[in-house]
């Protein structure tokens, strides 16, 4: 789960920053976005996966839609523990980020932000991961998983701060579209907001009207699955 994240870490942090070939600095902005990327994939991961299977090979989600509750309670189980295991994993990472680089940025007065898009990023991970799992025949994961994947990771400004993306406009333009980018940018504003960002109250909004759309969308999915 936190493989990813913890080798661009150590490589974009440590490794080029040891070398000088990244500015001085530069982790203080990376770290939030590494614990954006983690939050958003983790959920996703533990959602998506393991209801494709349930659904596809196992069956083992037949006798809890059996079970006499509603079905909705079920869906809400699954991203109940996929945010769970988001947020194990990104905190993990707070003393993964100390032991790699030897500090952190960390503000406590910028905690409120910080759980809000924590929770949030966890939460559109887990409305990808329903979409997914619940959209997507079991033979066919992985591949879709990797075309998710890529884009997600690289558009996501977890490596970048957007406001620096003006003289790449058309670029700008596409990570404004992808929802990671609103929880790299809130917790950059919760950590660091001597960098450039996105304003959290923005961020905040979108995040609240993604999650609300990929979950009422994963919802759909899922239900047109338990009924079949």
């Amino acid at each position: 789960v936190i493989l990813q994240p913890l080798f661009l870490l150590f490589v974009f942090g440590k490794v080029l920053g040891t070398l000088n070939y990244t500015q001085h600095g530069y982790t203080d902005l990376l770290f939030p976005g590494l614990l954006a990327l983690t939050a958003v994939l983790t959920a996703m991961q533990a959602l998506a996966f393991p209801l494709v299977a349930e659904f596809g090979w196992t069956k083992e989600i037949e006798d809890r839609l059996l079970a006499p509750m509603p079905t909705s309670f079920v869906a809400a189980e699954k991203v109940l523990f996929a945010l769970l295991r988001s947020f194990v994993a990104t905190l993990i990472m707070l003393p993964v980020g100390i032991l790699i680089l030897g500090s952190i940025p960390w503000r406590w007065s910028g905690f409120p932000l910080f759980v809000a898009g924590l929770v949030l990023g966890a939460l559109v991970g887990a409305g990808f991961g329903l979409l997914l799992g619940t959209l997507v025949q079991p033979q066919r994961i992985n591949l879709l998983f990797s075309l998710v994947f890529t884009p997600l990771l690289f558009t996501g400004c977890s490596q970048y701060p957007w406001p620096s993306l003006a003289r790449l406009r058309w670029f700008q333009v596409v990570t404004a579209a992808n929802p990671m980018t609103y929880v790299s940018e809130s917790l950059r504003g919760a950590l660091v907001p001597v960098v450039p960002h996105i304003r959290p109250w923005i961020c905040l909004v979108v995040l609240v009207f993604a999650v609300c759309v990929l979950i009422a969308v994963g919802l759909r999915g899922f239900y047109r699955r338990a009924i079949d």
